[in-house]
């Protein structure tokens, strides 16, 4: 059911356009492995929005290639690189 629901947020959302390959790569690798990503890709994440962040990471944590990993703290990373990434925007954006 979680994996409909998922699928079906991303399409309607369109979440697997709004980032360019090589940032999703990076935002994946900061979730999912260790490493850090662009201010470039931060941007990048921050439009996708946190809908199409946390359902493209939940999407991927049904993927067997990550059976091994805690959900749980993929979960929490995630939260912690969408919170950084939305921190370093908002310091970046001119203050209106």
């Amino acid at each position: 059911m979680a994996m409909k629901e998922n699928d079906q947020i991303i399409k309607e959302n369109n979440c697997e356009t709004k980032m360019g390959l090589p940032c999703v790569l990076k935002a994946f690798t900061s979730i999912f492995k260790t490493g850090s990503i662009s201010n470039k890709c931060c941007g990048e994440l921050v439009v996708l929005g946190k809908v199409c962040h946390s359902a493209l990471v939940k999407r991927a944590l049904e993927n067997p290639l990550f059976k091994d990993l805690n959900p749980m703290t993929i979960i929490v990373k995630s939260i912690q690189t969408w919170n950084n990434c939305l921190a370093l925007i908002d310091s970046l954006s001119p203050s209106a």
